[in-house]
């Protein structure tokens, strides 16, 4: 059999041996449907550079798998549909299953505090449920950011034990539980400490008895050591200044959030599961596809490790992942019960959006088109609405600019799109920023939860008065000192072990950078006495300044 259609028999069986609930009411695909796939993966079907493993199943048969590029550069192996990736966030969907089956045994309720099960984590005032976490209703700060803000680097290896860590001392949340839906990690590892604690075993047995062995996912694994090593196994790459390739894998040795494993085969009978539920029955996978909502009843789209929104007119399951060099994307589009799987192990290829081009060729004749068409607007009011703005809300920034004839986002090169009506969109995307005037701009990305922005009309601080921002400042939540300093006219912000982040001035007491919004406060004084950072996942996360004495003795104790 050649190499392009190389899949194991047990995969055919697995996706056939389940009845069908329903027919399919999907129309024929298009006869040439295998070469349009292929064009669509063209870019990355090289022998010099990594690519993507494509599956697509319909109605529980495998239809096409296929691998392009390269799974390993150093040994000349390319990618096949055996071919195994870490499947990141993708695996989120596993834990939350996982849970589902515990609850259904009696052995744990959605409901309960998750202090129940992990008591180290303080009390925030208000109950966090196992189902605030499970559907990102949790307010809790973004696991990785906070390791970043306690010194870790990119390539650190990370434990659960040290997640467990920074989460204890935090002494506050992003929002309270159930106010806002808000994509995060830490959630999905408390959930993967829930399963050990309850079951008695750990998430990867766990899972390897419950879930991947009665499907037949012989090749899915949680990873437990950053150091195992798989069969078939495709390392994730991103480019390299100069040009060529380099290595871009996690260290993590925690899993739950992601870090598991699989290959476009495995995935496919996982999606087929989703319909006709061999393993947990049609009960717990309608609970894991069933939204949760905010307490004020708002539906938030996300069910349990499912993204719950659909694509062009169609109902559709979903779950993308980003991890290292890894890119993936799942999709099932339960009515006409058609599932598309794409793995992709570099950094430069947007798995999700090759996933949706194979879902047009293959469920063309039932797409509409939901993009809100363009139109036109003068430079003049275009370039009226570039600024900075903060939002009372999250604590953010952002910036824009008018560049090249168009709106954009400081840093991000897709231009923004007039809609009509104060409307713009990020290029195709759906996601709306609509200005009610040039100084008030609201976002309404992916989630239901809208935020509002202000425009900064503060006069930026000049080059002299910079001086008094700089300092020392503490934070016990991640036990870390930062240091300020003044740099070639700007304020920059270092502590150990990590670059040092230049802030641009937004105004007033705010500046911006690779952390997001930083926005020094003031005592009844005056004077700076602190420091806050908030960015999308992590909010006033705060910094005490040090006195003099202080400062010196933190200093010496970091070796800075």
């Amino acid at each position: 059999m050649p190499r392009k259609l190389l899949v194991s028999s047990f995969l055919f069986a697995a996706l056939t041996c389940a009845p069908a609930l329903a027919a399919p009411v999907t129309a024929a695909p298009p006869r040439d449907r295998h070469k349009q796939v292929d064009a669509h993966f063209s870019q990355w079907n090289s022998k010099t550079a990594p690519g993507c493993a494509v599956g697509i199943s319909r109605d529980g048969v495998l239809d096409y798998a296929r691998g392009y590029g390269m799974a390993d550069l150093e040994h000349d192996a390319p990618v096949t549909p055996r071919s195994v990736f870490s499947i990141a966030s993708i695996s989120k969907q596993f834990t939350a299953f996982s849970i589902g089956l515990l609850a259904q045994e009696g052995k744990l309720s959605l409901d309960d505090d998750i202090r129940k099960y992990v008591p180290e984590l303080p009390a925030y005032g208000k109950t966090l449920t196992l189902a605030h976490l499970m559907h990102h209703t949790n307010g809790l700060r973004e696991q990785g950011q906070l390791l970043n803000l306690a010194g870790w680097r990119g390539d650190d290896v990370s434990t659960e034990a040290d997640i467990l860590w920074a989460l204890s001392r935090q002494r506050g949340v992003n929002f309270e539980p159930g106010a806002e839906v808000l994509y995060g990690n830490a959630a999905y590892t408390l959930l993967a400490v829930v399963v050990r604690r309850v079951s008695g075993q750990s998430l990867q047995a766990f899972a390897h008895e419950r879930i991947f062995k009665p499907l037949g996912m012989s090749d899915t694994r949680f990873r437990e050591d950053h150091t195992e090593l798989f069969p078939r196994r495709a390392w994730g790459y991103t480019s390299r200044d100069g040009g060529g390739w380099r290595l871009s894998i996690s260290n993590s040795a925690h899993y739950g959030a992601g870090n598991l494993f699989s290959t476009v085969g495995d995935m496919l009978k996982w999606e087929q599961n989703l319909l006709d539920a061999r393993v947990g029955g049609q009960a717990l996978v309608a609970l894991v596809r069933t939204s949760g909502r905010l307490n004020d009843g708002t539906v938030t789209g996300y069910g349990g490790g499912l993204r719950l929104m659909g694509y062009r007119g169609l109902d559709m399951v979903s779950h993308d992942g980003m991890d290292g060099g890894f890119r993936t994307e799942a999709l099932l589009f339960p009515a006409q019960r058609v599932a598309i799987v794409t793995l992709c192990n570099s950094g430069l290829i947007d798995a999700s959006v090759l996933a949706r081009k194979v879902a047009d060729v293959y469920l063309g004749a039932h797409l509409k088109d939901e993009l809100p068409p363009a139109v036109k607007m003068a430079e003049t009011e275009l370039a009226a609405l570039a600024g900075d703005y903060w939002s009372p809300l999250t604590d953010e920034v952002v910036r824009l600019e008018f560049k090249d004839g168009a709106l954009r986002q400081v840093g991000v090169p897709t231009a923004f799109v007039p809609m009509g009506d104060g409307a713009f969109r990020p290029g195709e995307s759906m996601h709306v920023w609509r200005f009610s005037s040039p100084r008030e701009l609201s976002i309404r990305d992916a989630w239901p939860t809208t935020r509002p922005f202000v425009r900064v009309t503060e006069p930026k601080p000049t080059a002299s008065a910079l001086a008094a921002f700089a300092g020392q400042y503490r934070s016990d939540e991640v036990d870390m000192t930062y240091t300020v300093r003044v740099a070639d006219g700007k304020l920059a912000i270092r502590w150990p072990r990590r670059d040092e982040v230049v802030l641009e001035a937004v105004g007033g007491d705010r500046f911006a950078g690779s952390l997001g919004a930083v926005t020094f406060t003031r005592a009844a004084s005056g004077g700076v006495d602190g420091l806050t950072i908030s960015n999308r996942r992590l909010r006033r996360f705060r910094a005490e300044r040090l006195q003099r004495a202080e400062a010196v003795r933190a200093a010496s104790a970091a070796g800075n």
